[in-house]
């Protein structure tokens, strides 16, 4: 099919409601990329996180629509290696990223309860900006590699889904900043989010041997766990207003029935 074609075919309306779709799943899978980015980039100095979260967003995209090119190549990996061996190239990629991902997670769970970076005197541990990077884009890799394949089963036009993949990126790289900061000054928000991602990697990794995980089981457990802990947060925020207008000698306000 022709570029033309392809054009003509996705302004239609059920490309459309596709496209919408895949932006939504796009954009779920991009809270697993924040995420990472903020705990990769965390180790960095903080003149380096914001250049390390962009060039490492950019050329994941680029990775990214690199896959999307070979959309169509990439499910002939869902099939064995040889006979008589049950993986595929995908299940073993995806083996490799789960495992990764939980020795990150579980490695910085240490780091953050056994306060390693305050006994660096608080200076930020230089985990090296080129690895940053390549575990960024490794990373990124390991949740495209998913996320494309599912694409090409819901629509076979790649113009479809590579608009879903820039538009997401779009709102992943105007709100990784945000989202990464407001974790990583929450050292109960940061132990959250990287239990998530422990979640998240035995999720890949059981992907991989060929176990599958509803998505629903895993996110609405970690939706309801960060409402609790946003809760918590609130209450600690009122706690202290109540105690500094009580040391200031104001009476705190009473609801009458």
């Amino acid at each position: 099919m022709d570029f033309g074609a392809l054009l003509a075919d996705a302004f239609t309306f059920h490309a459309l409601a596709t496209l919408a779709l895949l932006i939504g799943l796009e954009l779920v899978l991009g809270i697993d990329n924040v995420l990472v980015i903020s705990i990769v980039v965390s180790r960095l100095p903080d003149h380096q996180r914001d250049r390390a979260r962009v060039l490492g967003l950019l050329i994941a995209l680029l990775a990214r629509l690199m896959f999307v090119a070979g959309a169509f190549w990439l499910i002939h990996l869902t099939e064995p290696i040889m006979v008589g061996f049950p993986f595929s190239w995908r299940d073993l990629v995806l083996i490799a990223g789960g495992l990764f991902l939980l020795w990150k997670a579980v490695r910085e769970i240490h780091h953050v309860v056994e306060l390693k970076d305050e006994h660096a005197a608080g200076q930020a541990v230089a985990a090296g900006f080129g690895a940053a990077i390549v575990q960024i884009v490794l990373l990124d890799m390991v949740f495209s590699l998913d996320s494309v394949i599912t694409a090409v089963g819901l629509t076979p036009n790649l113009l479809i889904i590579g608009f879903a993949v820039i538009a997401s990126f779009l709102v992943i790289l105007a709100y990784a900043k945000t989202i990464g900061d407001f974790i990583l000054h929450r050292p109960a928000l940061k132990i959250l989010a990287l239990a998530f991602l422990v979640t998240i990697g035995v999720t890949i990794f059981l992907e991989g041997m060929n176990q599958h995980v509803a998505k629903a089981y895993i996110y609405l457990p970690m939706g309801f766990a960060l409402c609790v802990e946003l809760l918590q947060m609130r209450h600690d925020v009122n706690r202290r207003r109540l105690g500094k207008m009580r040391g200031e000698g104001i009476e705190p306000p009473t609801n009458s029935v």
